[in-house]
């Protein structure tokens, strides 16, 4: 769902502070000691960690913590609290369904999402005061997000409902019940979307409600329609969070993100800032009409002086680089013009946070084939790193320190103590202690090469778990999706390097010129040119790998990805054959021509390909796979979701008919309750079982 000047990224990378690195999670055990290699078993068990959230006293931190029910197919949530002062840690939430989402009230009371009552509501727990959890909304839809006030005396919730009803909640339920009794299933669309991520559109939309708390925090009176006449979701489909909301400081104001959507959502990537006041007594105003691109992510400074942001520059295009902006807000509530905070610091900013003295915002980027966390300084654009190798997926301001979600290739992620004088990072929380005790994790290593028009390319190595010098392993060569992101030091819970070292292999995956970390223009390089330029890094950073760890065996190499790294299997079968025993290609694009016409999100397509089908076919058959089936011959596994309407099944079909056709050994695994994604336990555990016996069947000795 995205260098410029490489040299200077470089530079400013190595400039940016020296950081301490961070420790392995508890209980993992060395390669040497273990007891039993990392598998999906253990994969799809572990507890995650993740949205942590620090009290106003500055003394606790809520998270929540996903589990896995396997038997139920299912993970749930609950919320956590870590004791900052006496370093202890605790379940908050148990019983029926999944709680998430807390967030502190001013008063030191804790709201969050629950379903314990059958729908999803928000909730408050006085933690001061004992007893037990009191809702405070009884909606007849389910609440996908909220946020509070700061006076903790309204709260603005989204509910998908039907615009033409308005706030009448109960009359959005009476007809989606008063349509799931009708016998006609029918359905007419008069325009896209008419179907999103993995879901058929139905006429609701994510609206923005506001509601008054009473003394207890629960919602009271009518709800004032805050997103009235917003056609579109607020906020965003389908990942879009309460990050995209945010109210002012006084609280006299909502600001949110939303796009029109008319008749042009499905190619358009306008996604606006609008101001609103919290009684809904006026509609939204645009506060960033000027930007045919996206802005998103509102944070206003404690002083409620400055509204900051982030923003794309170019219309239509996902990947551009977020840049970080900031306008003033005067007495009278006017906001002056954007100002770009720190337009010579070439990275991607990916969350804001104010500090308490509005001086500096702090974010998240990729970064070199990590993800830090960055203090950026308001005023000059100063950006430093305060954190050092591996992935940050989450932060919240603490006193003087940052707490931070922090994983590693060899390590799920815990809460971590990041200290903002650059002291050693203090781990908090011991998650998957007991069930990583005596798990094996192979050693990782990043490289680097020259790759296409010579620049520098990046890429990672992980050794099989119990590795013997002088031994040779089979290769596992994983590329990566997007095209524009990155396959970095994180640990992943679907495409996890570690679960095929742990069943042998060596693993190998580069960040070929598209990806994200390594500046804009690197990461512009790949559009328009699929094909051959990220090809011909993967060529080299293959050829580098081999030439640098004499434990890679050329002779039983396999090369898998999904969706561009799908697109790219495909590719290489017509265009790339020699080093391959076989491929797995799980939802990649086989036509460009037929994806063009099938996928949701047309912006994507037409930006990489340089506009429409119809108006540019020639970009499109450039580099398509479909072209060069004549030439395939490589074994494959074609992996498909039947609700990915990102990439859709026929393209998995089409694949997998091209090889029967053609006489090819080859394998369909079609889930028909799985997106782009497979999410669900016992899927995961059926996808990498399949994947691996379709490996080592054509790497076996």
């Amino acid at each position: 769902m995205p260098l410029a000047r490489l040299a200077a990224a470089l530079a400013m990378a190595t400039a940016a502070a020296a950081v301490v690195p961070f420790t392995p999670a508890a209980g993992a055990a060395s390669v040497s000691s273990a007891v039993k290699p990392f598998d999906v078993q253990t994969l799809v068990r572990l507890e995650r960690v993740a949205d942590p959230r620090v009290s106003p006293n500055g003394r606790t931190v809520a998270y929540t913590l996903r589990t896995t029910d396997y038997d139920a197919n299912k993970g749930v949530q609950s919320i956590w609290l870590h004791d900052l002062d006496a370093g202890t840690t605790r379940r908050l939430t148990a019983g029926t369904g999944s709680s998430h989402s807390p967030r502190w009230a001013s008063d030191g009371s804790l709201y969050f999402l629950s379903t314990r009552s059958g729908s999803q509501q928000v909730w408050r727990l006085n933690l001061d005061g004992g007893g037990e959890a009191q809702p405070v909304t009884r909606l007849p839809l389910d609440v996908g997000s909220y946020v509070l006030s700061p006076a903790g005396d309204r709260i603005a919730v989204s509910v998908d409902s039907f615009p033409d009803l308005g706030a009448d909640l109960a009359a959005s339920k009476q007809r989606l019940d008063e349509r799931a009794a009708q016998k006609n299933s029918g359905v007419v669309y008069e325009r896209l979307f008419i179907r999103h991520w993995d879901t058929w559109k139905d006429g609701t939309r994510a609206q923005l409600f506001g509601f008054a708390l009473d003394d207890q925090g629960a919602a009271t009176g009518n709800a004032q329609w805050l997103s009235n006449g917003i056609d579109g979701d607020v906020p965003s489909k389908p990942f879009g969070g309460d990050e995209e909301i945010t109210w002012t400081p006084d609280g006299r104001f909502v600001i949110f993100t939303a796009r029109i959507a008319g008749s042009s959502e499905s190619w358009s990537t306008n996604f606006d800032l609008w101001r609103v006041p919290a009684d809904g007594s006026a509609k939204p105003e645009n506060l960033t009409a000027d930007n045919p691109a996206t802005d998103t992510g509102p944070v206003v400074s404690a002083d409620g002086r400055l509204l900051a942001y982030r923003a794309m520059k170019r219309p239509g295009f996902e990947a551009d680089r977020y840049a970080i902006m900031v306008r003033e807000i005067g007495r009278d509530g006017s906001v002056g013009p954007a100002r770009e905070v720190a337009p010579k610091w070439d990275r991607s900013a990916t969350s804001l946070q104010f500090s308490p003295d509005g001086r500096k915002l702090y974010t998240t980027a990729d970064d070199l084939g990590q993800h830090r966390v960055f203090a950026i300084d308001v005023a000059s654009g100063k950006a430093r790193a305060l954190t050092g190798d591996g992935q940050v997926e989450s932060f919240a301001l603490a006193r003087d320190a940052l707490i931070v979600t922090h994983n590693t290739l060899a390590s799920p992620a815990q809460l971590f103590k990041v200290r903002l004088s650059g002291s050693a990072p203090l781990q908090l929380t011991q998650h998957n202690a007991a069930t990583l005790a005596g798990i094996g994790f192979g050693d990782y290593e990043q490289f680097s090469f020259k790759g296409w028009n010579d620049e520098k390319v990046y890429g990672y190595v992980v050794k099989p778990v119990g590795f013997v010098a002088g031994k040779k392993y089979p290769i596992a060569f994983i590329i990566h999706g997007g095209p524009q992101g990155s396959m970095a030091n994180d640990f992943h819970y679907r495409w996890n390097p570690q679960t095929y070292a742990g069943a042998g292999f060596a693993v190998v995956f580069i960040d070929f010129h598209g990806s994200t970390g390594y500046g804009q223009a690197f990461t512009d390089a790949i559009s328009g040119h699929w094909g051959d330029r990220p090809l011909e890094d993967l060529q080299k950073g293959y050829a580098a790998a081999l030439a640098k760890y004499d434990f890679l065996d050329d002779k039983r190499a396999v090369a898998l990805g999904a969706s561009y790294g799908g697109y790219m299997v495909n590719w290489i079968a017509g265009n790339w054959a020699a080093p391959w025993k076989a491929l797995v290609n799980h939802d990649g694009v086989f036509d460009n021509r037929s994806m063009a016409y099938s996928t949701e999100e047309l912006w994507f397509d037409e930006w990489e390909h340089g506009g429409t089908q119809y108006e540019h076919p020639a970009a499109y058959e450039q580099f398509n796979p479909v072209n060069h089936v004549a030439k395939w011959k490589l074994p494959m596994l074609v992996v498909q979701g039947g609700l990915d309407f990102r990439i859709p099944v026929e393209q998995g079909i089409a694949t997998f008919t091209a090889l029967q056709r053609r006489g090819i050994p080859s394998q369909l695994l079609h889930f028909p309750d799985e997106n782009h994604w497979v999410l669900k336990p016992q899927n995961s555990v059926q996808w990498h079982e399949t994947v691996l016996a379709w490996l080592k069947r054509w790497t076996a000795e």
